[in-house]
């Protein structure tokens, strides 16, 4: 959702907030601003548009003070305007938020109540006017009123706060919102995510729910809102800044399409015993008795996550023959799904911070389930509930379109079923080296893959003016198809449906005539056959199909296509991390062709950490 950046030290705040909402940016482009404290006073500056637009505006107005916050909004409450930009304001306070604020109806009205004039219509305004009126009533300082504050607030948040009475300090807070503290050489930092603080510092401490901090240049102090002391543990981060750059590529998702392979091997690495087929995965929290003990594996995600978790239902019935389902984590907060305390429910989420992710595994845990969380961000929410974590190594993602982080939950998730599978004893010494053997080998296949890109890049061509797309796919080609037309419609805003071949008579093919292009994922697999008599059924009705196969798919393909896309021969478990490169690199450039925004398309935010 929206990104906050915090800099308290000795340096010119406004150039450093402004460069961590940069690589925030795409959290939120609806509008931004920043608070800047000379000492004295405090000066904001609010636009609406994207952070270009703020950063014009500083051109012309310097701001000086070594003391601010910023903000880049994706909007909840309110819509996209200048009045409703952060930061908000109330007598000496300023505020930035990221969340929904549950409540903010019946504050709002209280605070009118009490004679309160409100200038927007976010809910973000009434935290500013509730912390005003605690140091009217006598709360000593900034942080004791924010914490005073927050006792009447519900839902999610996280929030930075600055006081004209208190020059050189911010409180920051979160519940339910990500918030990460950067501890640098007498100066502090906050911000929404870790790209934002790295160029600073490489140590960070994450606030976990309830957390109130205040910062100061020397130093920092936490209490919970209920005014307990807490500490917490300031850990190294290793990704370097110049991860979150985009090394000479035109969109930061075609950088990361290519960095592809470099992840997956990061992800692997020291976790394969290859010789012995097995999979080293102590941090997991999946013991040898837990694994053997299993009822079910539960998968709940959202997305592209969820596309993921489908093929990891898929690989561990195969491998570790213990059944499996797959939940949207948005239905199952309020479906009050039944959990049994010998499930394994399997949280997965790229920030770690999705909150209805995060709600079904507090509801998991609550009913005495195990806990395994699949995320790429170090002591993110979900994992720090969990159980245990087994963490991607894909480094930052910036493009919102998430494309190496889905591929790096698929090497876990395979990974994953390979352990369950030799715990439980349901997968062979030899055949667990063949599938680790062919994942140990999936990134040089994706570099044969990528060095294709611009034959990706004609066939896109095809795809510009297309106004529905069909994906098709069987067994582990059906979520690969899903997420290709995730991402055709997320960055190229064209119509787009993923379907499972078999289902493709039971509706979808009312659909096809000689203007749809049907991409089918189809590598020459034991449903192979049955995946190419769909295709059959396509041309017969003037459908333009592009066929995503190996080479003896493609040879044994009697039909006339309009495109064939080669790829490398491996083992069908594999084939979904390999089968997905290709489908990214077609809706990258069908955006490019259209003209879209592709690292920041219209309405989607990266992390969804509000309902």
């Amino acid at each position: 959702m929206c990104g906050i950046v915090g800099y308290v030290g000795s340096k010119n705040a406004a150039p450093i907030i402004v460069d961590g909402l940069r690589k925030l940016e795409y959290r939120g482009y609806d509008s931004a601003g920043i608070a800047i404290h000379d000492g004295k006073s405090i000066e904001i500056v609010r636009t609406l548009g994207k952070l270009v637009k703020l950063s014009d505006a500083l051109e012309k107005r310097t701001l000086l003070g070594s003391t601010g916050i910023g903000h880049t909004r994706w909007a909840t409450h309110g819509r996209p305007s200048e009045i409703n930009a952060h930061p908000h304001s109330a007598g000496p306070i300023a505020v930035v938020h990221n969340g929904i604020i549950e409540n903010h109806v019946a504050v709002r009205q209280e605070l009118e109540g009490q004679g309160v004039k409100f200038l927007s219509d976010t809910d973000t305004e009434i935290v500013a006017h509730l912390i005003q009126r605690e140091l009217v009533q006598g709360a000593p300082n900034l942080f004791e009123a924010t914490r005073r504050s927050l006792l009447r607030v519900v839902g999610a948040y996280a929030i930075a706060v600055v006081s004209r009475d208190e020059p050189g300090v911010i409180v920051a807070a979160r519940n339910g919102s990500p918030l990460v503290v950067g501890v640098g050489e007498d100066e502090m930092l906050c911000g929404s995510d870790i790209p934002a603080l790295l160029a600073h510092t490489r140590q960070m401490l994450f606030l976990e729910d309830g957390d109130v901090v205040e910062l100061k240049a020397k130093g920092y102090r936490i209490e919970t809102v209920a005014g307990e002391k807490v500490e917490r543990k300031v850990k190294r981060i290793d990704w370097s800044a110049v991860q979150a750059e985009k090394s000479g590529f035109k969109h930061f998702m075609l950088k990361e399409i290519h960095e592809q392979p470099d992840c997956i091997e990061a992800t692997l690495r020291g976790r394969i015993d290859l010789a012995g087929g097995d999979v080293y995965a102590a941090e997991i929290g999946v013991t040898p008795e837990l694994a053997r003990g299993l009822r079910r594996i539960y998968f709940v995600a959202c997305g592209t996550s969820h596309h993921a978790a489908m093929a990891g239902r898929y690989w561990v019935e195969k491998l570790a023959r213990v059944p499996a389902v797959v939940d949207l984590a948005s239905e199952v907060r309020y479906r009050d799904p039944v959990f049994f305390a010998d499930d394994l429910v399997v949280a997965i989420s790229q920030s770690g911070e999705t909150v209805d992710t995060l709600f079904a595994v507090k509801a998991a845990r609550a009913a005495g389930a195990k806990v395994l969380a699949i995320s790429n961000v170090v002591d993110s929410a979900i994992p720090r509930l969990a159980d245990g974590a087994l963490y991607t190594h894909a480094g930052p993602e910036i493009g919102v379109a998430s494309t190496k982080c889905f591929t790096a939950q698929l090497a876990a998730l395979l990974m994953l079923s390979v352990y369950l599978g030799r715990r439980r004893e349901t997968l062979s010494k030899e055949r667990a080296q063949e599938v680790l053997q062919a994942l140990w080998e999936t990134p040089s296949h994706m570099r044969d893959v990528l060095g294709d890109a611009d034959y990706m890049h004609v066939i896109a061509k095809k795809l510009t003016h297309a106004k529905d797309v069909l994906f098709l796919g069987r067994g582990l080609g059906f979520p690969i198809a899903l997420e290709g037309a995730l991402k055709l419609k997320e960055i190229s805003y064209a119509h787009a449906e993923g379907y499972a071949a078999g289902e493709m008579k039971h509706g979808p093919i009312a659909l096809i005539d000689d203007q749809m292009p049907i991409i089918v994922v189809a590598p020459h697999d034991e449903l192979f056959e049955k995946t190419a008599s769909n295709v059959q059924e396509v041309l017969a009705r003037g459908g333009k199909v592009i066929m995503m196969s190996d080479a003896a798919g493609i040879a044994s393909f009697p039909g006339r296509t309009l495109a064939t896309i080669r790829l490398p021969d491996c083992d069908p478990f594999v084939a979904p991390i390999l089968y997905a490169v290709p489908l990214q690199l077609l809706a990258y450039y069908t955006a490019v062709h259209k003209g879209t925004d592709v690292d920041q398309p219209r309405n989607l935010a990266k992390s969804v950490t509000v309902e």
